[in-house]
């Protein structure tokens, strides 16, 4: 191949890659909400690679999500593991038309992001198929069975969270950049565990009108709560307390974002200080509620996010 073929082939990689890499941008920006105000105040190169690892994972929850009807628990796994394999082979080199796939390849060369990450965010979204859970219908049927909890004790709500959210948090820190690799990662995985708790807090009546329980069985059991009485909330000075006991975890978990804080990179530190402080802020108007999370879903305004974008954006000037 001649020169001039070369770089007219260079040409129209990098103007694909440009494509693919806008692309994932569009699909965080319609889709990643509190997430993508983080991304905002990122170097250009570093929210295309943020925007293309949650393309990617977005993919990943669309499959588990799918409720097309008849579309069975195994068929998931089977085209969840059918995408995990095409990555897998594009990361490798094969050639792939797939935008997602394209932008994810070059950002996991680019970041040195290690293919067990990549394979541990597919794990993660595969953690609520779940054979013995009845199939999620909406609307709910006149007379549902009891909300199944899923985990026992917070060891193992912990764990879940991990694979759903810290996994996120160590694929995240290596697009930052970090020093002190054990305290970052550590770090990394605690906070990841507290948006995570966050959410399932703010999503504790959805989740329990679908059928799921993801606050601890043990808990539950202490505060004499039947999984029942989560789908409507109906006595909310009896739910309260399990809500804190939540609450309070969490909190102590963000701590360690604190302490993650100056470990990255310092132009990716607006980023992450704007993502805290947006989850953070959305517990805290958890708890200013009384933790009513049954008469509405609890959620920052675009103003408020505005503002936090805004502080973080000043950061990075000065």
């Amino acid at each position: 191949m001649s020169a001039s073929a070369t770089m007219s082939t260079t040409r129209a990689n990098r103007t694909q890659l440009r494509a693919a890499y806008a692309i994932c941008r569009g699909i965080a920006r319609s889709a990643a909400k509190n997430f993508y105000y983080g991304f905002l105040v990122l170097p250009r190169h570093k929210r295309n690679a943020l925007s293309a690892v949650y393309a990617f994972m977005r993919q990943c929850d669309d499959i588990v999500d799918d409720m097309t009807p008849g579309c069975t628990v195994d068929e998931k796994r089977a085209k969840l593991a059918a995408w995990q394999e095409l990555m897998h082979a594009v990361v490798a080199g094969q050639p792939t038309d797939d935008p997602v796939l394209m932008a994810l390849a070059d950002t996991q060369l680019r970041y040195g992001i290690p293919l067990d990450l990549l394979d541990k965010l597919v794990a993660g979204t595969a953690m609520d198929l779940n054979e013995s859970l009845p199939p999620i219908q909406v609307p709910r049927p006149l007379n549902p069975p009891p909300p199944v909890v899923l985990y026992s004790s917070f060891d193992e709500l912990y764990r879940y969270c991990y694979h759903v959210a810290s996994v996120v948090g160590l694929t995240t820190i290596k697009i930052f950049g970090y020093k002190d690799a054990a305290a970052a990662e550590k770090y990394a995985e605690e906070t990841g565990v507290a948006f995570q708790l966050t959410n399932i807090i703010r999503d504790v009546a959805e989740d329990a009108a679908i059928g799921r329980i993801y606050l601890p069985g043990e808990d539950l059991a202490r505060f004499g709560i039947s999984p029942t009485e989560l789908v409507h909330g109906d006595d909310r000075d009896r739910l309260r307390p399990l809500l804190a006991l939540q609450a309070e975890r969490a909190r102590e978990l963000y701590r360690s974002a604190e302490r993650l804080l100056p470990l990255v990179e310092e132009d990716s530190r607006p980023a992450l200080w704007a993502l805290v402080e947006i989850y953070r802020r959305l517990l805290e108007r958890i708890v200013a509620n009384n933790y009513d999370v049954f008469s509405g879903r609890v959620r920052l305004s675009t103003a408020e996010k505005s503002f936090v974008l805004a502080r973080g954006l000043w950061q990075r000037l000065i």
